[in-house]
């Protein structure tokens, strides 16, 4: 299994996959993928630099990404304490009762950090900054095309763009800006996605675009992957399928919460950031849909009001209210197996599919 896609990121396999954790992409990159890096959970510049320089030695000399989160217009944005003065304090006061409702224990002075800053644009900007004196390979944008500026330094470093889309019409938007690849990301997907199925979204944007198309959402087989190709994607985009590997590094209670959760497990909403997003469903996320509860802050408030309580509900230990983004393939996630051997069945599956679907010519 080759496209053009492997030529032009410098990979065997045309499978992309995106983690928060350095540890799975550098496995994924090491197994013949091409391994994106989440910078948004980077406050500082300096921590994501010293990430990159891991990288740059961790990889066996394959390829990288990162993906950022910015917009393509620069907002109007204030300090961390300004954007925190926004925050009506009702809200404040209804994830504070929440937490304790649900018997989440406060943390230490020691554990408590600021809020994940990286939704900011200023941060992400910093990210792309850092990101420019590394090897990466491609900068991917989770809400869009970046910057006009942003992509002209690419481009000048030989990097490669990519951005989401959810639908046609924002696929086209991206193409004009100067993207180079598109991520067609279905419903089905983990984290910020759109309201139109993979199925039917892979298609219309394969059609509406001449830049390779990047299939997303919900892809956890060789299988998948096969039809993918057959929808008209170069390959495929997976992020969701690493949370379930070994080199994920994450506490028992989000681990046992993903292996035990089903594909309908998982809810749209806009408790994490702000803009629709889906999750595990649990105690936290139905908290939010209760007639009392307030209705969620725009991004980047959103976060920054829940970014404490994520850090709190983590460290509870309760499988039950862990936060976190995850697609729908969750419900094929049942046991750990390290990055290397997910790769390596995900081609074995999809080279078969292949050559079975051969056969019926």
């Amino acid at each position: 299994m080759r496209t053009d896609l492997c030529d032009l990121l410098g990979i065997e396999h045309p499978i992309v996959g995106f983690s928060p954790s350095e540890h799975v992409v550098a496995a994924i990159s090491r197994a013949g993928g091409l391994g994106v890096l989440g910078c948004v959970r980077f406050n500082d510049a300096a921590e994501l630099d010293t990430v990159l320089t891991w990288l740059d030695h961790s990889t066996g000399g394959r390829p990288y990404g990162v993906d950022v989160v910015m917009p393509s217009s620069v907002p109007t944005e204030g300090l961390p304490d300004d954007l925190g003065k926004m925050i009506p304090p009702g809200h404040r006061d209804f994830v504070e009762s929440t937490l304790l409702r649900l018997g989440v224990p406060p943390l230490d002075a020691a554990s408590t950090r600021p809020g994940v800053l990286g939704w900011l644009h200023s941060v992400a900007r910093s990210h792309v900054e850092v990101a420019l004196n590394h090897p990466v390979r491609l900068i991917a944008n989770a809400l869009g095309p970046p910057p006009a500026d942003v992509i002209t330094q690419a481009h000048q470093r030989g990097l490669l763009v990519a951005a989401l889309a959810g639908r046609a019409d924002h696929a086209r938007s991206h193409v004009a800006s100067g993207v180079d690849l598109v991520v067609a990301q279905g419903y089905e997907a983990g984290g910020h996605t759109g309201e139109i199925a993979g199925m039917v979204l892979v298609p219309e944007v394969v059609d509406a675009v001449d830049v390779p198309v990047l299939a997303a959402g919900g892809i956890g087989s060789g299988r998948q992957i096969a039809a993918a190709l057959a929808l008209g994607a170069r390959g495929v985009w997976m992020g969701s399928v690493w949370l379930g590997t070994t080199e994920y590094q994450s506490g028992p209670a989000l681990r046992e919460a993903l292996l035990r959760a089903s594909s309908s497990d998982t809810v749209r909403s806009r408790v994490y950031s702000g803009k629709p997003a889906r999750l595990l469903r649990n105690r936290w996320t139905e908290a939010w849909s209760d007639r009392e509860a307030p209705a969620p802050l725009p991004m980047p408030l959103q976060n920054l009001l829940v970014s404490q309580a994520h850090d709190r509900l983590m460290a509870s230990g309760d499988p039950t209210v862990v936060p976190m983004p995850v697609g729908q393939i969750v419900g094929r996630m049942n046991e750990v197996r390290p990055v290397a051997e997910v790769l390596t069945d995900l081609v074995t599956e999809a080279d078969e599919t292949l050559v079975r679907l051969h056969k019926l010519l």
